[in-house]
């Protein structure tokens, strides 16, 4: 009887808090990492507390297509969570061969438009990004396109790396981002890091457009203005959105048309905010300046593709996030989101909760 009474109040004593960490946070409970480059921070995280199967391939190129893929198929039963850095969608047959245990998708990136998200919502299950950690390293690429496209990179590397230097007073003159007009499409945390940044560039004018105002806006010294305008104003068009279905192709034809002669698009969204064809129509025809972007469709980009045949062109292999703080930064709030996800706790950084 002492015993019990002791064990009750031994029970009694332990705060909700960690009474939960220590019933659900248990090495019986599997975490599945879909990728072998996860960054190390954020896989010690997970096997402090959980019994973590990792892939022993990466998941770009033709070993994600094959060997990573197949190998996950074998791995996922019984997972209560996937930390998922890959790019294979979040399919009903992958979420049907993990099992109705399974409580939350933990993406490592920002954007999660691979996710499936009706499906993960239908059957209850959490999912978790990594917006914020992402945007400083993401802002400073964007910067760089901008400089790499208005002061013609492609063209003058090209030189150097031929030996043929056009030395001229009037050869490959860029434009200036000073005095410039910069329209920012979706001014979240990567879109405000963006204008912080290029601030000091001496900006005449930032614009700005989504589906309402900003509080931060103010700030940055920023107007909201409607897509047409902030086309048909902006010498520097930056795409800062997530993909979904009302942005896919947002920039197209008929868009691009709105544009000034001299304007620059830059992307560092996902490859198909932007219709590709019409893009490179419209920079082989001049009716824009030029383009800078860091996200293509598909990844990687054929070495034969017709954009990389244009001059007026910058492009990167998808490197925004691409630095070592910031990439384990992301691997560890993909490890605490999975931490709270499995302990009945709020996610740092929901998209689904």
């Amino acid at each position: 009887m002492f015993i019990i009474l002791a064990l009750v109040l031994v029970a009694s004593s332990i705060p909700p808090e960690n009474h939960a960490l220590t019933t659900t946070m248990t090495k019986d409970l599997k975490v599945v990492v879909s990728s072998n480059d996860y960054p190390a921070s954020g896989l010690k995280v997970l096997q402090e507390h959980f019994t973590v199967v990792q892939s022993k391939y990466n998941h770009y190129g033709k070993e994600g297509i094959t060997e990573n893929k197949e190998e996950l198929m074998k791995i996922l039963p019984g997972a209560s969570a996937l930390v998922w850095i890959s790019h294979h969608p979040i399919t009903k047959e992958l979420l049907d061969i993990a099992g109705p245990q399974l409580k939350i998708v933990s993406t490592v990136s920002a954007g999660y438009n691979h996710c499936n998200v009706p499906e993960l919502k239908a059957r209850g299950i959490k999912l978790s990004n990594t917006p914020d950690v992402l945007s400083s390293a993401v802002a400073e690429i964007a910067v760089a396109l901008i400089l790499g496209a208005a002061r013609r990179l492609t063209e003058n590397l090209d030189q150097v790396r031929r030996g043929d230097w056009e030395i001229g007073f009037q050869k490959t003159l860029g434009q200036d981002v000073r005095g410039s007009t910069v329209g920012v499409i979706g001014l979240g945390g990567i879109g405000q890091a963006t204008v912080k940044r290029l601030a000091g560039f001496e900006v005449e004018k930032f614009l700005y457009t989504g589906h309402r105002e900003k509080p931060e806006a103010k700030a940055l010294n920023a107007e909201f203005v409607s897509l047409d305008n902030l086309l048909s104003q902006s010498d520097f068009i930056i795409l800062a959105v997530p993909l979904t279905d009302e942005t896919r192709h947002m920039i197209n034809k008929t868009t691009i048309a709105k544009m000034k002669k001299n304007a620059i698009i830059v992307n560092v969204g996902r490859g198909d905010l932007i219709d590709q064809d019409a893009l490179y129509d419209a920079l082989k025809n001049g009716d824009i300046y030029a383009a800078g972007l860091d996200v293509t469709t598909p990844e990687p980009l054929p070495k034969d593709h017709k954009l990389l045949s244009l001059p007026n062109i910058f492009i990167l292999p998808h490197i925004g996030s691409a630095t070592e703080r910031t990439r384990s930064d992301m691997g560890v709030l993909a490890a605490n989101n999975v931490i709270r996800a499995l302990t009945g706790k709020p996610l740092l950084s929901p998209v689904l909760e």
